[in-house]
């Protein structure tokens, strides 16, 4: 017999912050939550990516849901299950071993989400606590109006309305929510069904919607047909887990988050701590080309969606990024919160107003990335004429670059450019401009090659610094050079020749134990000012590869696998010297890396 009862000991205020490695994450597409070692929900926006959190506890917030053990005799583990985000969160206590198996339910919707926990006595009985405290606004808001209607809990508050279903007989907890207490026998399980929606969201009327069985049933299809197959590839778990990340980070609208979080240090009291819950183009077309080396797939279709959509809106004036929906970004401020250790409590994003060129360029391979598809529509291709026309008309305006630093004439910018008009001009060689997009791309390689090029023949990052940049490598990656037709200071050879000596460069100065820095920071050393770049390693497997050497390719790909903790995610950055993860989480674009080298490196180069 399952009995849930009121509890006397678990409290309010029991979450402490973990090192990043150890969050779990679960990702619906609409929002996603970290979940903690011990099975606190310490980070949920609700209802979308850009809201408030309920469930602010990682940067110093109030509000949580835990479902633990009451015996504190135990240690942890979990994994996901295959292909999707469906995180099992296991401890063994002294009396024997407990299970919670949670998601957000999918099929989502942008105003309702609904967060599933099903907790299994596999040894012996459960005896679980729980303590459910939303607290909306970051955490200066309690939910009002706390009533029980027949089995299920009711709530109102920071313009969201409560239902929480499984634990009828719980009892009020000091300072606000809800707390109890599970006896699980052994072998058998028993579910809580937490859903938020919007205040102005019409209540389902699916008599479904708190029947666990279906909606478990639900998601585990939903992940079935999102997430292809990837046996073929090299690490086909770490790909699969790449695809059920990206998907959970992927909205309906088919913008996609650069992670799920906020303000989570790249460098512990550095001031480097930003939002990036809402969607760079570039990253999402990193994702769109990533998934594009592999199939046609749905994130692909999304992605070019999103996208062309923007571009059609916004033209030369396209911002870097968007709110998944497509919306303008609030600019930057800080909330009243302590933030993660090292971090801060950032909101917003100044890098909106940016200009930056190589979006346009990303932009345009992605669209080239489609064509080879043919997933272009009659809209994209417009889009295609607008991208061109808008990097021809600001190729030679300085810009912001892919690190989003001071305006410069960033090489990588130019080369983004080229690579993507290129791309255009062989995927669509009958296109009446394809001619056109050539002339355009050897018109800006041949003066970046001018203003760029070392004396050595290596590319500098700017025009004015001569220091090397992993992110030179990309287009190299891509395939910039390959088929360039033979013109003034711009032949095939000479590209591949600076490329080549680009990538010498940066593995002698910017590489350090099988990882990559971005670039060097005045007057530190790696891994003072931050930490190696995991999309820079993931970059260098794939120039590596071009290169023909199979075998060293492959060693930094895999030096790439190990920069994750156990529940398999990737952040932007990585302690090398103290193998800690570093910013926001979980990173898309060090995903949609992964995937693109996994598919590149087990083809000829």
């Amino acid at each position: 017999m399952i009995e849930v009862s009121p509890s006397s000991s678990l409290s309010v205020g029991l979450s402490r912050p973990w090192v990043l490695r150890d969050y779990a994450f679960l990702g619906d597409g609409e929002r996603g939550a970290l979940v903690g070692p011990r099975g606190e929900v310490v980070w949920l926006c609700a209802p979308r990516w850009d809201s408030d959190a309920v469930f602010s506890g990682l940067i110093g917030g109030a509000g949580e849901y835990v479902v633990r053990p009451e015996d504190d005799w135990h240690v942890w583990g979990g994994y996901y299950e295959d292909g999707t985000l469906v995180r099992v969160n296991r401890w063994v206590t002294a009396g024997g071993i407990i299970e919670c198996r949670e998601a957000l339910a999918m099929p989502s919707t942008p105003d309702r989400l609904v967060l599933l926990r099903r907790v299994r006595a596999v040894r012996g009985d459960a005896r679980v606590e729980f303590l459910l405290d939303p607290r909306p606004g970051f955490g200066r808001e309690a939910m009002t109006d706390v009533r029980r209607e027949g089995d299920v809990w009711c709530a109102s508050g920071g313009g969201l309305r409560l239902r929480f279903v499984g634990a009828a007989n719980a009892g009020p907890a000091p300072g606000g929510g809800l707390r109890g207490r599970l006896s699980v026998p052994r072998g058998e399980e028993h579910d809580l069904v937490l859903e938020i929606r919007a205040g102005n969201a019409t209540d389902s009327t699916d008599r479904a919607g708190f029947d666990p069985a279906l909606l478990w049933r639900r998601t585990e299809q939903h992940w079935r047909e999102a997430v292809p197959d990837c046996h073929e590839l090299s690490a086909p778990s770490d790909t699969r887990h790449a695809y059920a990340v990206l998907t959970g980070l992927t909205s309906s609208y088919g913008g996609m988050v650069a992670a799920a979080t906020t303000s989570l240090p790249e460098r512990a009291n550095a001031g480097r701590n930003y939002d990036y819950r809402y969607a760079w183009l570039r990253d999402q077309a990193y994702a769109g080309i990533a998934v594009a080396a592999h199939g046609r797939h749905p994130l692909l279709e999304g992605a070019v969606r999103f996208v062309t959509e923007r571009v059609l809106e916004d033209g030369e004036r396209l911002r870097p990024l968007y709110t998944v929906s497509g919306g303008p970004v609030p600019e930057q401020s800080s909330l009243p919160l302590p933030g993660y250790p090292g971090g801060s409590d950032r909101v917003g994003n100044q890098a909106a107003e940016q200009f930056q060129l190589d979006s346009f360029g990303e932009v345009l391979q992605l669209y080239a990335a489609a064509a080879r598809h043919d997933c272009l529509d009659r809209d994209a291709r417009r889009a295609v004429d607008v991208a061109v026309e808008a990097v021809e008309n600001n190729w030679q305006r300085p810009d912001a670059g892919l690190w989003e630093l001071g305006t410069r004439w960033w090489t990588h910018s130019r080369l983004s450019a080229a690579t993507g008009l290129r791309a255009l001009a062989e995927q669509l060689p009958g296109h009446p401009s394809a001619r056109r997009w050539t002339r355009l791309s050897e018109a800006v390689l041949r003066e970046t090659r001018r203003r760029c090029l070392r004396p050595d023949g290596a590319w500098a990052r700017a025009e004015d610094d001569e220091r090397p940049d992993a992110a030179l490598l990309i287009p190299y990656a891509r395939g910039l050079s390959a088929g360039a037709r033979a013109d003034e200071g711009t032949s095939a050879a000479g590209t591949d020749q600076a490329f080549r000596r680009t990538r010498r460069l940066v593995e002698e100065e910017l590489a350090v134990d099988g990882f990559v820095y971005r670039f060097r920071h005045d007057g530190c050393a790696l891994g003072e000012a931050e930490g190696a770049f995991l999309l820079c390693g993931f970059v260098m497997a794939m120039a590596t590869h071009r290169e023909g050497d199979a075998v060293a390719a492959y060693r930094w790909f895999e030096r790439g696998r190990t920069a994750y903790g156990p529940p398999g995610l990737f952040s932007e950055e990585y302690d090398i010297g103290q193998r800690q993860l570093r910013g926001n989480l979980p990173q898309a674009f060090v995903h949609a890396a992964l995937l693109e080298a996994a598919v590149r490196l087990d083809r000829p180069g």
